[in-house]
């Protein structure tokens, strides 16, 4: 395995952007010969050409933009472990990752996660927004050790266990001829235009599949990328939508919409929590486990 250090990453990153050896030189304060040698060493060692020298400076070959790439995604993981290393220098005491889809997002991490913090404040808690399906995949891949996601999502594969119930509803502009109904099922609103997520979003999944059994296609007029997207699209008139209950209720004052019951059965959504393996999981991951699970109960 070549080894290559970080200083001649942190060199070569440099020349690239400055497309000089002088310039490069002079911002990381080192001798012009011993940049010429370290490159030279470089180019050695890979067997590859990474610059073309010429009169005024230097260009990157293909080799080099390769190169460049990966310099600076390893330079920004140094960055972010020192980062990370140092918060534990001054306190942190546990780590855990969390992704989780946009309904549990908005509708109960904020006071799970924030109860959490409450009790161990000296443990750093990274969250990150994913569409179910990015969620589960950053579970099997090692990337999240708790996963949160739409219950009717495959995950045979996972450890899994309840978390939290939300209602979806269709959302309509105020004068909408639905906005009146005090409760709706899905095919009475087949004949309208929709407004939908992207196709990866479990949402979208379980509506087009709802519309499956029901032998009547959606009319998918618009696909967003956020609950907040299609709640302005319904705003202005260009379609109705399906979104959770409590995501709705954060819009109405800001927004012109209405919303009615689903009285679908599928239209009271489970939401789960995953983990790849139980056993495996840190101390500080168990306890957050634990926490959701709890809140699972209280609610």
């Amino acid at each position: 395995m070549r080894r290559i250090d970080f200083v001649t990453l942190r060199l070569f990153v440099a020349i690239a952007e400055t497309r000089s050896l002088t310039g490069a030189a002079e911002r990381e304060h080192l001798a012009l010969a011993a940049v010429s040698k370290r490159v030279s060493d470089l180019e050695g060692q890979l067997g590859v050409s990474l610059l073309y020298r010429q009169p005024k400076g230097v260009e990157l070959t293909p080799a080099g933009h390769a190169l460049l790439h990966h310099a600076r995604n390893l330079l920004d993981n140094l960055q972010q472990l020192d980062a990370d290393l140092s918060e534990f220098s001054q306190g942190v005491k546990g780590h855990v990752r969390i992704h989780a889809n946009t309904s549990a997002v908005i509708e109960f991490l904020p006071e799970d996660l924030s109860a959490f913090a409450r009790q161990h404040p000296e443990v750093k808690i990274d969250l990150e927004e994913r569409v179910s399906s990015d969620t589960l995949r950053a579970l099997r891949e090692g990337l999240a050790d708790i996963g949160i996601f739409a219950g009717h999502m495959p995950a045979e594969d996972l450890q899994v266990f309840p978390y939290r119930e939300d209602r979806l509803v269709l959302v309509t502009p105020r004068e909408h001829p639905l906005a009146g109904r005090e409760c709706i099922a899905l095919r009475e609103a087949a004949g309208f235009d929709f407004i939908g997520l992207q196709q990866d979003a479990s949402l979208h999944a379980l509506l087009q599949q709802s519309a499956q059994q029901m032998g009547t296609p959606l009319r998918l007029r618009i696909q967003v990328r956020s609950f907040e997207a299609i709640c302005r699209m319904i705003h202005t008139g260009m379609g109705i939508g399906v979104l959770p209950e409590q995501v709705v209720r954060n819009y109405l004052p800001a927004l012109d919409v209405a919303m009615v019951p689903l009285t679908d059965v599928w239209a009271r959504r489970e939401l789960k929590l995953g983990v790849r393996n139980l056993e495996s999981l840190s101390v500080t991951a168990r306890q957050m486990l634990e926490h959701l699970t709890l809140r699972e109960g209280q609610a």
